[in-house]
């Protein structure tokens, strides 16, 4: 069987099939790089859902159309017009999203992701928090949020803090781009798999009961050695202070042979939203000693902060609408941002995410 949620073209926007011992979803808006939409959230959860309860179902297999990208992130041209309207879709769209963020991290069978080309921001959401995550030579991993004045969301509060050393924060504050090894050698896929084989490799999860052993009969070393061993020690030196500013300074501070590629580190977060910059910092450091349901909890707090300013309508208008590539910040450095300023952001909200019953769809 196959159904899903259609986009304007009439194309199925996802698509569900139950075949053999797999609950199949594709990502079908291969034209927007598979971005998430409302719809593709709203249909995916409840077939988790189903697909947990279903005892012909071994494994959940995630793949997607095309070979650009996995999925490069929400739809965020839509959620900039929800936003600037005041429309409750915006919201909607963060508490759905993150409610299912959730219940793929809970999922009580194996979850699979055949993850190639491009996976960014909404993209891994629906990804990294699953049991197995395959990685093609293709893929292409950032969280690159501070550009657009969001924030490193969809669970990375959690997931980012807990990868080796301080990578996960380099990560978060300049959006930098890890490709197949270097996802592997931090922990973000399990497995290296050459992208020509992901046809026969769903196939093969298809017919098989044991999504562990099929995967490890395929995997291998990844196409390329990983570049982040011999970049670790400066990542460490520079992004483990306590503010931005002093991630600046140390890096800044990089002489011999690191010093190149920290000066493009340091030009890249002066690129960025200062404002989204400090919150991605004190994501990680407080995401560190938080459980995944606080972390979820904490950024929705965020958001709700995040569509009642200015940041992110800027970003997307820099970045996607006029595509000029200068963003107004305001602030327009991290001199003139208060602690107090980035204290409401992570304060408790009225109406806090609710994370249960998420097993019913």
């Amino acid at each position: 069987m196959s159904k899903g949620t259609r986009d304007m073209t009439d194309e199925p926007e996802i698509l569900f099939e139950k075949r053999g011992r797999a609950g199949l979803i594709t990502l079908n808006r291969p034209k927007a790089l598979n971005a998430l939409t409302l719809a593709m959230v709203r249909q995916m959860h409840p077939q988790l859902a189903e697909w947990a309860r279903d005892p012909e179902i071994a494994h959940v297999v995630v793949r997607a159309a095309g070979e650009k990208a996995f999925c490069a992130g929400g739809d965020i041209r839509q959620l900039h017009d929800w936003g600037r309207a005041g429309d409750r879709h915006f919201l909607d769209f963060y508490r759905e999203e993150y409610r299912l963020n959730t219940f793929i991290k809970r999922y009580p069978k194996p979850y699979v992701a055949l993850i190639d080309g491009i996976v960014m921001g909404g993209g891994v959401g629906v990804s990294v928090h699953g049991s197995h995550r395959v990685a093609g030579e293709r893929t292409m991993f950032a969280m690159p949020e501070t550009g657009i004045g969001l924030f490193p969301d969809v669970g990375g509060t959690f997931f980012l803090p807990r990868l080796p050393g301080s990578v996960g924060t380099w990560l978060a504050l300049t959006g930098a781009r890890l490709k197949q090894a270097d996802a592997a050698w931090c922990g973000i896929a399990t497995h290296a798999v050459p992208s020509a084989r992901f046809g026969a490799l769903a196939e093969a999860l298809c017919k098989g009961d044991d999504a562990a052993a099929v995967l490890d009969g395929v995997a291998g070393a990844p196409a390329e050695p990983s570049t982040l061993p011999g970049l670790m020690p400066a990542i460490d030196r520079c992004f483990s202070a306590d503010t931005v500013l002093e991630v600046l300074e140390r890096l800044e501070a990089e002489s011999g042979a690191d010093a190149q590629w920290a000066a493009k580190q340091a030009a890249t977060i002066r690129s960025k939203s200062p404002t989204s910059l400090a919150i991605a910092l004190r994501q990680m450091r407080e995401g560190a000693t938080l459980g995944f349901e606080d972390c979820m909890r904490v950024e929705w707090r965020i958001v709700n902060r995040v569509v009642k300013g200015h940041e992110f309508f800027e970003g997307v208008r820099a970045v996607i609408i006029d595509k000029d590539n200068t963003p107004r910040w305001q602030p327009a450095t991290l001199e003139y941002l208060s602690e107090p300023e980035i204290d409401g952001y992570f304060a408790p909200l009225d109406e806090e995410l609710d994370l249960e019953e998420l097993a019913a769809g």
